[in-house]
């Protein structure tokens, strides 16, 4: 990177961490650290809700899932408004009412300290395994720009992650990621404009979306239904899948994930929760859309410009250095050469690059979806603003990574620390304690990290499969609690263990797609805890009065 480039990443970074821990300064026990003494605004939740979801992921991977796969991806958040609206009017009112910590105290007063505890556990792994994936993806633009050891960058990008959130708790998070935001959406914008902008002299934006159109990336909607008619139940991403799977993944990890409860549980009044939440449903997929389309706008270019025959560069000089580099070479000089004038063949010529690839190097995998709009910034892009490119994924990854951790530190301390601890604490004890668990987590994060080097699918998709194998369990157990009243705490709870193992046997079948786990695990809990229930209430002794 040029010199400009680095002046713009560190000064924007220091920047936001100077302004964080400015704004925290005042927080030091456990209402302050955890949310921000509940006394924030709707506009600064929006953006704390939105900075949290949105991570490093979100910007770093949305682009190359559709530079490969079309806008089909957007579908996945059609149910996020319809959930934005069931939260507003059942969840936060009863949250705000309880004057909760995490949300999984609701549980304990609705059912036993065993459930909640479940639940928190199922929270607590599912986010620390996504929180970990979340870590790799800046981790990936720093080995990328340094050249340095994948594991040695996760440990430096999750140390200044531990120190950055130890420091500021909840209301550094919220504060910052209004900043955040604002830079992550004029970049963006800046992006697709000059992606528009480097595409052939009369090729303007509305040609290059006709030709994405006739070439299948402006697969908007999508049904799902096969050309014999029958639905394919492992199609990831249909209007189907995202209008019922979506909405049960975004009800649960809005409703029931603490990493987003305790961002609107910041808000000063049930009103302000309120309008933070269904604001965010109505810009959430407008974002997604922009982002997604960044990605079809850099495939259009790459349709009159060569793009290289494996976006990750690292691994063609490793496997350059192995006894395939000779076929490896000859397969990419084709790959050049039909480029111009077949470019099914030049398609071809790439996928039988990546199987030689996976021969050269058979430890790692070769989907390089994740490398595609980090080549494109770091070839194509003006100087300057790559720096600013490269900071709003460190700044998108700061926001989400540290909320997270903040959640995960919330849920120890209140779900675990405090109830099976009983030795008495002060409020300042508390805190630093706190900041403890934070430190716990962050080194259980930057482990994940370690392993996420070889992951199959694109970043983005990992984090939303990992989600969803543990949120419709999650939020069976709290659809029971609002609705289902005749459902006691035993009960629940063996249905939430059975209906666990269930959607992890589901997974590892690969029967159907990832999103619709949500649905099913919901059911799950709800159906198997309805017939425990009943033959409980058979099998206890009725009381005859004489």
């Amino acid at each position: 990177m040029h010199i400009i480039d680095w002046i713009v990443l560190i000064g924007v970074l220091i920047s936001i961490i100077v302004y964080g821990i400015y704004k925290s300064r005042a927080t030091r026990n456990l209402e302050g650290y955890f949310l921000s003494n509940r006394n924030l605004p709707w506009f600064l939740v929006l953006m704390s809700i939105m900075g949290t979801q949105a991570s490093a992921i979100t910007f770093l991977t949305g682009p190359g899932q559709s530079y490969s796969d079309g806008m089909r991806f957007v579908q996945y958040y059609f149910g996020l408004p319809l959930a934005m609206i069931v939260i507003s009017y059942f969840f936060v009112p009863v949250y705000n009412k309880l004057k909760v910590y995490t949300a999984y105290e609701f549980l304990e007063n609705r059912f036993d300290l065993k459930t909640r505890t479940l639940t928190s556990f199922l929270f607590l792994l599912s986010r620390g395994l996504s929180t970990g994936v979340s870590i790799y993806a800046p981790s990936l633009i720093l080995s990328s720009i340094m050249g340095w050891n994948i594991y040695i960058t996760n440990i430096l990008m999750g140390g200044v992650l531990i120190i950055y959130t130890m420091t500021g708790g909840a209301r550094a998070v919220a504060y910052t990621q209004v900043l955040q935001m604002i830079i992550v959406f004029v970049s963006l914008f800046l992006v697709g404009y000059i992606a528009v902008g480097m595409l052939p002299d009369g090729v303007g934006f509305k040609q290059a979306i006709q030709e994405a159109t006739t070439l299948g990336k402006m697969n908007v909607i999508t049904t799902g239904f096969k050309s014999d008619g029958s639905f394919d139940w492992k199609d990831k991403y249909n209007i189907w899948s995202g209008i019922i799977g979506g909405f049960f993944l975004a009800l649960s990890y809005f409703g029931t994930d603490h990493s987003q409860v305790g961002r609107y549980l910041t808000a000063k009044n049930t009103s302000e929760s309120k309008k933070g939440l269904l604001m965010n449903g109505l810009v959430k997929v407008p974002m997604q859309f922009f982002i997604l389309l960044i990605g079809v706008l850099i495939f259009m270019y790459y349709q009159y410009s060569k793009p290289p025959v494996f976006f990750d560069q690292k691994r063609m000089e490793l496997a350059n250095a192995t006894p395939y580099a000779p076929q490896l070479k000859t397969i990419e000089a084709a790959y050049y050469d039909a480029f111009n004038n077949n470019k099914a063949q030049a398609a071809q010529y790439r996928e039988e690059y990546k199987k030689v690839l996976q021969q050269a190097l058979p430890a790692y995998d070769v989907n390089d979806n994740n490398y595609i709009f980090l080549y494109f910034v770091k070839d194509k892009l003006p100087v300057g603003l790559i720096g600013l490119l490269f900071a709003v994924i460190f700044l998108a990854a700061w926001g989400s990574i540290a909320a997270a951790l903040n959640s995960l530190a919330a849920c120890t301390m209140v779900d675990f620390h405090k109830k099976f601890t009983l030795r008495k604490t002060t409020e300042h004890q508390d805190f630093k304690i706190s900041q403890w668990y934070t430190f716990f987590w962050g080194l259980f994060c930057i482990g994940v990290a370690m392993f996420a080097h070889n992951i199959g699918n694109s970043l983005i998709e990992t984090v939303n499969i990992l989600g969803s194998i543990f949120y419709g369990v999650i939020l069976g157990v709290f659809l029971v609690a609002f609705w289902i009243r005749f459902i006691k705490g035993h009960a629940v709870f063996i249905a939430a263990a059975i209906a666990q193992v269930l959607v992890v046997v589901i997974y590892m079948l690969d029967v159907i797609s990832f999103l619709w786990l949500n649905v099913i695990g919901a059911i799950l809990v709800i159906a198997i805890g309805c017939i425990i229930q009943w033959l409980q209430n058979q099998t206890i002794p009725k009381v005859v009065k004489s």
